[in-house]
């Protein structure tokens, strides 16, 4: 390590070297709250078809819209943190995030709520890495292990409490509260990360600008693309432009980002060199089908449990109780093995698991099934949670050098953001080839501002039930494919053999 890095470290380790856990505990209150946001849209989905009269595509834009703006400038905000200092760019992130769901909760129409939503993104973006870096820099390695796995149980707890937190809301307030929730809780994480985050050594950055806009446009085209593919049935878009085009050019532009990042003789935006670590590289792969499948498999449950079974807000939220409850009550064990057991154990367990979990909910996710039967898989799935968000993000940190904090931690968060935006892309289109497959080019009388109704005929349900459970099928096998992917682990250095 050079004398700067050395400097650089010891500085921030003095600063709080023995208060590390209230920083941490500070910062994951805004962390949870910007996780809880990516899924807790996912229960609305009926009743903002039905309230704000739009279709199924423009309902999820509403969560695609808010995912592709927080997975496009991560990486740039993982450098802005290493530049300006984590604590900074993470309270100017805050402020932007809560403003903006303060905004989300007054619109009254579609449109206004995706574009509230781009901006909440953005905050979200701006805070996340610099959390991941803070542990880096902070926790010393034999206790970053347990740091990092009370963040990443925070992660999946947020992302399976949002669906149930917004049942709630939903039936008791509205789905503005969805919203407006947020800013009591911006305002107690800013206070806690002013008083208890230390400032820390910052580094002189270039920004690499034309990396961001290559990724922005890349990304933007795949995902519009997979997310209107069944509204343009992969035809035309404008004029000549058709959804195959779209997609195709935006993974050429990806690729040129790619080669971008190798030849760039500055500071690229994606530090290929990272990836060197083979932990780094097979948690960054891992994380990517992690994201699409916590992502995606919300949205058919919400509306099966809605549209297909009559089950209220609240009554389709709580499904998810067991999944969040397990995963809270495994997190502090599952985390004290963290730093003891081989990642490709821990790992492969909770991705097994996830698995099964999936292909169990499709089976059951019909209109007679008994809620015990539900509830089945569903723990199943709060179980598996427990053994994949904390040693995947371990594994990904564990080699790096505190300098490289901030942008390792861009990556690896761009990497699941990336997965969550592509699986709400994607089973967008499923849901509505799979709606129209089921029920027929005339959908049986069936329209999507009648899904929050409980006068959908019995014929209507079951194609509706039939046409989720077939969409749930896909999040199921590309999280199996995480099993493949986490055998490649190898054992972290700070782990006795």
């Amino acid at each position: 390590m050079s004398a700067p890095e050395n400097t650089a470290t010891l500085t921030a380790a003095s600063q709080q070297q023995s208060r590390p856990w209230p920083a941490l505990w500070a910062l994951v209150v805004g962390f949870f709250m910007i996780l809880v946001d990516t899924t807790i849209v996912s229960v609305a989905t009926p009743t903002i078809i039905s309230e704000l009269n739009a279709g199924v595509s423009e309902a999820i834009w509403v969560s695609s819209a808010y995912l592709l703006a927080y997975a496009v400038p991560l990486l740039i905000m993982g450098r802005m943190g290493d530049r300006y200092g984590p604590k900074k760019i993470y309270l100017i992130g805050l402020v932007i995030f809560t403003l903006s769901s303060l905004a989300c909760g007054l619109v009254g129409s579609v449109n206004p709520l995706i574009i509230a939503r781009v901006v909440q993104g953005i905050g979200a973006a701006m805070m996340t890495p610099q959390t991941m870096a803070t542990i880096t820099r902070l926790f010393p390695a034999n206790e970053r292990g347990k740091a990092m796995a009370i963040w990443g149980a925070v992660a999946g707890i947020a992302t399976l409490v949002g669906p149930v937190l917004g049942g709630l809301l939903l039936d008791s307030l509205g789905w503005e509260w969805i919203f407006f929730i947020n800013v009591p809780v911006g305002v107690v994480g800013f206070f806690a990360v002013v008083k208890y985050v230390p400032r820390m050594e910052v580094n002189k950055h270039r920004f690499d600008w034309i990396g961001v806009a290559l990724s922005a446009v890349g990304l933007f085209c795949i995902v519009f693309g997979l997310q209107e593919a069944d509204t343009f049935e992969w035809g035309q878009i404008w004029g000549p432009i058709t959804v195959w085009s779209l997609i195709i050019f935006g993974l050429v532009v990806l690729v040129g980002f790619v080669l971008w990042q190798k030849y760039n003789r500055s500071e690229p935006l994606l530090p290929l060199e990272l990836f060197s670590d083979r932990n780094f590289a097979v948690s960054n792969i891992a994380i990517v089908t992690v994201g699409f499948s916590v992502t995606a498999m919300p949205f058919a449950l919400m509306i099966w449990a809605q549209a297909a079974r009559g089950f209220s807000p609240t009554e389709a939220a709580l499904l998810s109780a067991p999944t969040a409850l397990m995963s809270l009550v495994l997190a502090r064990p599952v985390g004290n093995l963290v730093d003891r057991i081989h990642p490709r154990l821990l790992a492969t367990i909770g991705c097994g698991l996830w698995s099964a979990a999936l292909f169990g909910l499709v089976a059951v996710m019909n209109t007679t099934s008994p809620v015990w039967l539900i509830l089945i898989p569903m723990t199943v799935l709060g179980i598996s949670n427990s053994f994949v968000w904390g040693p995947l993000s371990t594994a990904a940190t564990g080699n790096l050098p505190p300098l490289r904090a901030g942008a390792g931690s861009g990556v690896y968060n761009t990497a699941r953001q990336v997965g969550a935006v592509m699986g709400s892309a994607v089973i967008a289109t499923l849901i509505s080839s799979r709606i129209a497959a089921n029920l027929g080019t005339s959908g049986q009388g069936f329209s999507p501002a009648s899904m929050g109704s409980a006068d959908i005929p019995e014929p209507v349900r079951e194609g509706l039930a039939n046409a989720m459970s077939q969409a749930v099928l896909v999040p199921a096998i590309v999280i199996g494919v995480a099993v493949i992917i986490v055998q490649f682990y190898k054992r972290p250095s700070h782990q006795k053999v």
